[in-house]
């Protein structure tokens, strides 16, 4: 899956600065935004503290699977 960070940068440093207090990183801007560009995509992360408080498009919490 491709993704063109100079395409999305304004979106993806909006969700920087919307989750300052959260320190979200740049990996996970990307991650985020590449979830409001793919709508079904599904993210599998062990980083749960971060992605259950990470919404997509503002307000729809990003799908995302937990391993154990």
């Amino acid at each position: 899956m491709a993704f063109d960070l100079d395409e999305n940068r304004a979106e993806v440093l909006a969700l920087v600065r919307k989750y300052r207090d959260q320190e979200m990183d740049l990996a996970d801007a990307c991650v985020v935004r590449m979830s409001e560009l793919y709508e079904d995509s599904v993210v599998y992360t062990v980083d749960r503290k971060d992605f259950i408080v990470y919404r997509r498009q503002g307000r729809r919490p990003v799908r995302c699977i937990f391993p154990d």
